[in-house]
C-alpha cells in the first residue's frame, strides 16, 4: 500500500463554512477517507474542538491516524460505518454532535488502487468492497445472482438504460468464463451496449460499476439510516452537511432535509394539520451547491458533487 492515502477534498471552503466548526464543539466526519475535511474541522475548532472520525476502510483509518497525529487527543477514530454514529456516541457518553459531515462516494485512493476493483482504468479483481464488513465482492454477485436480480441492480442503482441486455449477456458469458476482473466486465459492457465501441467522454460501463458498488456496500440503505436519525444525532443548533455524487443519493438527502424543515406531513389538500409534526430544522442551502469551474479543472471528481446542509433548530 502506498504511504500516502491520496485524496483531494471536494469543495473544502464551502463545506467548512456550512459546518461552522467552533472551539469546544464535537464533530463527526462519518466518511474520514484521506482526512482532508477532518484537518480543516480540527483547525477551525481549535484549541479544544473534538473530531470523531469513522470509516469502513482499514487502509483509510491507518493513513488518517498518521495524518491526524499532530492533533493528539482531539481526535477519536473508529473503523465503523457511519450508521454506527449513535453507538459511538453512547460509547463516548456524549449527547450529540455539533456538526456532522458525510462525503459520499469513492476516494481517489480507492479508485487508483487496482486491487480494490472500483475502477476499470486499470485491470484488477472485481472486489468493490468499501470495507471487510461488506458480505460479497462484485465478482461473487456477478457470478451468482440470477439474470433478473442483475437487471434490477443495474436499473435501480445505476439507472442503466440497457440493464436487461447487459444482465442477459453476463448470464450467458459466465456459463463458460466467470467474470473476475474489472477489464472483463468493462469490455463485456462495451461490447453489449449499442454503439458502446464509439468513443465518448463517459465509458459505457460507468453506470454498471456504480450500481455494483452501491449494491455491494448498501450505500443507499446506510444513507437512509442516518437521514432518518439525523436530528437525534445533532445537538440543538448542530449542523449536518452532505456531499453526494449522483442523483440517487442527492434525492434521498433533499427529500429528508425538506421533511425536517417542513414539519407537517399531512396531505397537501388537508384542511388543517392533523399530524402535529413541527419543523425540527432549517435549510442552510436553498439549492444544492456545486463546485466552481476552477475547482473542477483541478479536481475532476468535484464535477458531479452536490453539497446540501441543514441545521437543527435550537
Amino acid at each position: 500500500m502506498p504511504d500516502v492515502f491520496r485524496h483531494t477534498s471536494v469543495m473544502p471552503g464551502e463545506v467548512i463554512e456550512l459546518l461552522g466548526p467552533k472551539s469546544g464543539g464535537v464533530y463527526l466526519d462519518g466518511t474520514l477517507g484521506g482526512a482532508g475535511h477532518a484537518r480543516l474541522i480540527l483547525d477551525r475548532s481549535a484549541p479544544d474542538g473534538l473530531l470523531v472520525g469513522l470509516d469502513r476502510d482499514p487502509e483509510a483509518l491507518t493513513a488518517a491516524r498518521g495524518i491526524l497525529a499532530p492533533y493528539r487527543d482531539r481526535v477519536i477514530l473508529r473503523q465503523e460505518n457511519y450508521t454506527a454514529a449513535q453507538k459511538v456516541l453512547d460509547e463516548l457518553e456524549m449527547t450529540g454532535f455539533d456538526g456532522m459531515l458525510l462525503d459520499l462516494g469513492v476516494s481517489s485512493r480507492q479508485l487508483d488502487t487496482a486491487e480494490r476493483g472500483f475502477s476499470f482504468r486499470t485491470d484488477g479483481p472485481l472486489d468493490m468492497r468499501m470495507g471487510p464488513d461488506a458480505p460479497q465482492t462484485a465478482a461473487e454477485v456477478l457470478n451468482s445472482a440470477d439474470e433478473y436480480e442483475l437487471k434490477r441492480i443495474f436499473r435501480d442503482y445505476g439507472e442503466e438504460r440497457w440493464a436487461g441486455k447487459i444482465a442477459k449477456k453476463i448470464a450467458a458469458t459466465r456459463l463458460e468464463t466467470p467474470l473476475v476482473t474489472t477489464w472483463q466486465l468493462a469490455e463485456l459492457v462495451r461490447d453489449t451496449v449499442p454503439k458502446g465501441r464509439v468513443p465518448s467522454r463517459i465509458h459505457p460501463a460507468t453506470r454498471i460499476f456504480q450500481a455494483l458498488r452501491i449494491y455491494i456496500n448498501d450505500e443507499l440503505g446506510a444513507l437512509q439510516s442516518i437521514l432518518s436519525n439525523m436530528i437525534e444525532l445533532l445537538n440543538p443548533g448542530g449542523r449536518f452537511v452532505v456531499i453526494s455524487f449522483h442523483s440517487l443519493e442527492d434525492r434521498l438527502v433533499k427529500r429528508a432535509f425538506r421533511n425536517e424543515v417542513k414539519g407537517c406531513h399531512c396531505p397537501p389538500r388537508a384542511p388543517a394539520c392533523f399530524c402535529g409534526q413541527l419543523p425540527r430544522a432549517e435549510m442552510l442551502t436553498r439549492k444544492g451547491l456545486k463546485a466552481t469551474e476552477a475547482e473542477v479543472a483541478g479536481n475532476p471528481r468535484a464535477r458531479s458533487a452536490i453539497v446540501r446542509a441543514i441545521q437543527r433548530l435550537p
